[in-house]
């Protein structure tokens, strides 16, 4: 049996990279999935399906009202319940600047519409649906890098970053509303990860990274375990708080 065995969990961002892994991951322990993203989810189910689980995917725009409600009615159409939600979805790449007068400020609104509306219309979305039911719970990625300074020009994307750190907010402005109604809702917040599943780097190979505790790059292993804990019945007195998972590079 698996710690997820037969709760309903829908992931957003789930088309690829750490997204599809979460899916990947919570499916093993016996969640049944809705995978969503604005790009087609066909690769995940296929990798949900190969080990014995059950995707919904569908294509939303999480920054819309409109869909992220009909991301939820269509899961509980499909599953009877809604016991999960991890929002990851979020826009991070290709953001760098070497000033913020560089920044684009319609790439700052589209950046904050995805990652930090974009959270809090999913906990909107499924609300009513954990409210009835009475229990649920709620994981937002954050990231690592809204507790560091940013070390050089290649680091500057304010508009991630501040973004990123809405997500903490936004965690703990609604944890007691949603606590009343046994749901509880954590803030994860991962650091740098390398993008091949398998691939490790040890004390023993090149590692710059002098803050870290743990002389190694992290892998996409080191987050879906902690992921999948967050989602399972061990972690049902954990609310309102910022996980970090970055092999001790930043501390919280």
């Amino acid at each position: 049996m698996g710690r997820l065995d037969g709760k309903v969990i829908i992931v957003t961002g789930a088309a690829g990279g750490l997204g599809r892994e979460y899916s990947v991951r919570m499916a093993e322990e016996g969640a049944k999935l809705t995978v969503v993203d604005v790009q087609d989810c066909a690769e995940t189910v296929e990798r949900i399906q190969a080990v014995g689980g059950e995707a919904l995917p569908l294509v939303i725009d999480v920054s819309s009202e409109e869909q992220t409600k009909e991301m939820a009615r269509r899961t509980f159409e499909q599953y009877g319940r809604i016991d999960g939600l991890l929002n990851n979805a979020a826009i991070m790449r290709g953001l760098a600047v070497h000033s913020l007068m560089d920044v684009d400020m319609d790439v700052w609104d589209r950046v904050y519409a995805v990652n930090a509306r974009g959270t809090f219309l999913g906990i909107r979305a499924v609300f009513p649906y954990m409210k009835e039911q009475k229990s649920g719970t709620i994981v937002n990625v954050s990231s690592g890098s809204t507790l560091r300074i940013a070390r050089a020009a290649d680091d500057l994307n304010p508009h991630y970053v501040s973004s990123k750190s809405a997500i903490v907010g936004i965690t703990r402005g609604v944890a007691r509303e949603l606590g009343a109604h046994n749901i509880n809702v954590v803030t994860m917040a991962p650091g740098s990860t390398t993008s091949d599943r398998e691939e490790a780097l040890t004390s023993d190979e090149a590692f710059d990274e002098p803050e870290a505790s743990l002389l190694r790059r992290g892998v996409p292993s080191d987050l879906t375990g902690v992921m999948a804990f967050l989602f399972s019945d061990d972690a049902r007195f954990i609310s309102g708080q910022m996980i970090t998972v970055n092999g001790g590079r930043e501390v919280h």
